[in-house]
């Protein structure tokens, strides 16, 4: 552990030990009661796991709070209620497979909680700390749409599943509000919202039985992209000591000045020419306004929050020097082409396939074409699924794994269970194969398949936690894990690891000098 990690440790148990805070949850009745720095809270306790929900992590960034950065949350008297979720934050409502990713609650403002699940078994050692940052293309989703109660139980950790602002609320950037800030910058606030988390579990999950000295930070798509965000930003220096990016990494972000703009434009719109105007505007008109197809809200590079885009800071060695744990699933890419045709009710013919290509890639589709004939795919949806797949996740999770062996232990993965989704029955004329979220479950604990596809989970829930504990993915009765440029393929059939990835997927094509640009996957329909 570096000095900086240790000394943000001792500083943060000396500051538990002066409020008086238990070491371990002290057990009541009605269920655990742990004291945090703010005040008492009672949970629920569980067969295997107990689960303190709701817990403010921040102060409600309402009223002129609206568009600034998280601030402490208030201390209270008394034993807080922790039995049921905190409000998700401000977003529409999202149809996707999995059902709505706002989980239980109704949207609003005031949103900044988060969920901590404890084994229910005590333990003298301090047990490592998960903490779970959800996707959804930065406009969608909450911390309760998983419950980390199984993976705590069954890989023996402390989990923190926390939300933060979404859409509008979190990433709207405006010249007004960066004339109110010391820094003179804007956005970023749900980037923010996750690091002031990141805080409070550093400052209070002692009181768990977490270890503050051992926390790992875990995402997938815009979760994973936040991840790897907090790994070039300079505020999230000693916050977590390794790192998980499912589905999600180098992601192009826009400039401060660009955000800007655009979000002058979007408060114009609104009839707002500052600041005041709009934090004067009921939430619920702000969000109708933010859910334009147009409008693109996603963190930007600040020069201070995040001064460099992903890659370039990677490039160059600027980020926090933890173990790196990334991959993708197989399919990424084909959700995405069923959400757009056969759930929409139309399909993707052989004729519109080139049509969807140009339309992404204009001139340059006749590269990408040309490496994706449809007679290489069984139907126009996989080919176009691949062509995604490819552009959007594999090939630049390929990159940034690459990038962060050149400085730190990096592992990268492929989930290739080509049977994940079946369940969900869905009405697609094509096989779904392992899509963008699939295997967030595997992960969690949820899967109820085939023997061959619990076993899989099994050794995968043992290769996350397992890093999170050591920095070492490895698992009872699974292979050894190598170091980058070796993949794991993770599948039901066997878990392979080799060097033929790049290949697979193309990536000379897409990680070249003048390569096709691929679109940013802002708003995907998956967790």
């Amino acid at each position: 552990m570096s000095w900086t990690r240790r000394a943000g440790v001792l500083s943060g148990a000396l500051l538990l030990s002066a409020v008086g805070l238990s070491a371990v949850p002290a057990a009541a009745a009605e269920g655990p009661i742990v004291t945090t720095r703010y005040g008492q809270v009672q949970g629920k306790a569980g067969e295997t796991a107990h689960a303190y929900l709701g817990i403010p992590y921040a102060a409600p960034p309402t009223g002129d709070r609206r568009w600034k950065p998280p601030s402490p949350p208030a201390s209270w008297t008394g034993v807080r209620d922790a039995t049921a979720p905190g409000n998700p934050c401000m977003q529409g409502p999202s149809s996707t497979p999995w059902g709505d990713l706002a989980g239980p609650g109704t949207p609003s403002e005031d949103c900044l909680y988060l969920n901590v699940h404890t084994p229910a078994q005590r333990s003298v050692l301090k047990r490592p700390v998960m903490v779970w940052i959800h996707g959804g293309g930065f406009t969608i989703g909450s911390g309760s749409f998983y419950d980390g109660g199984k993976l705590a139980a069954r890989g023996d950790v402390v989990t923190v599943h926390l939300n933060y602002r979404l859409g509008a609320f979190g990433y709207f950037a405006h010249p007004g509000l960066a004339a109110e800030s010391a820094q003179g910058i804007s956005g970023n606030y749900g980037l923010l919202d996750q690091q002031a988390a990141l805080r409070w579990v550093r400052d209070n999950i002692a009181a768990f039985g977490g270890d503050p000295g051992n926390v790992t930070v875990f995402g997938e798509s815009a979760g994973g992209g936040s991840v790897c965000q907090h790994l070039v930003s300079p505020r999230a220096l000693g916050l977590f000591d390794r790192a998980v990016a499912q589905s999600g990494c180098g992601f192009t972000l826009p400039t401060q000045d660009s955000q800007q703009r655009n979000g002058s434009a979007w408060a114009a719109g609104l009839g707002c020419a500052d600041v005041a105007c709009l934090r004067a505007k009921p939430a619920g008109e702000l969000l109708s306004a933010s859910l334009s197809p147009t409008a693109r809200w996603v963190p930007n590079v600040d020069g201070r929050v995040l001064p460099l885009q992903v890659n370039e800071a990677l490039e160059s060695g600027r980020f926090h020097r933890v173990p790196v744990l990334q991959g993708t699933t197989a399919d990424e890419g084909r959700l995405s082409v069923a959400t757009a045709y056969d759930l929409a009710g139309r399909q993707l013919t052989a004729a519109g396939y080139p049509v969807a290509v140009r339309a992404l890639y204009g001139d340059r589709a006749d590269a990408v074409l040309a490496r994706y004939p449809l007679t290489d795919h069984g139907t126009p949806a996989e080919a176009l699924g691949a062509v995604l797949t490819d552009s959007q996740f594999a090939c630049p999770q390929s990159r940034t794994a690459g990038l962060m062996a050149a400085h730190t232990r990096s592992y990268q993965y492929e989930f290739a269970d080509r049977h994940a989704m079946d369940y969900l029955n869905l009405p697609v004329g094509f096989p779904l194969g392992a899509p963008h979220g699939s295997e967030i479950r595997y992960v969690f604990g949820g899967v109820s398949g085939t023997p061959a596809q619990n076993a899989l989970a099994d050794r995968m829930l043992g290769y996350w936690t397992n890093f999170a504990k050591t920095g070492l993915p490895y698992a009872a009765d699974a292979p050894r894990w190598p170091l980058f440029p070796q993949v794991q393929t993770l599948a039901p059939e066997g878990i392979t690891s080799g060097t033929t990835f790049p290949r697979d997927h193309k990536c000379d094509l897409w990680n070249t000098a003048g390569a096709p640009t691929a679109p940013v996957p802002a708003a995907f329909p998956a967790p």
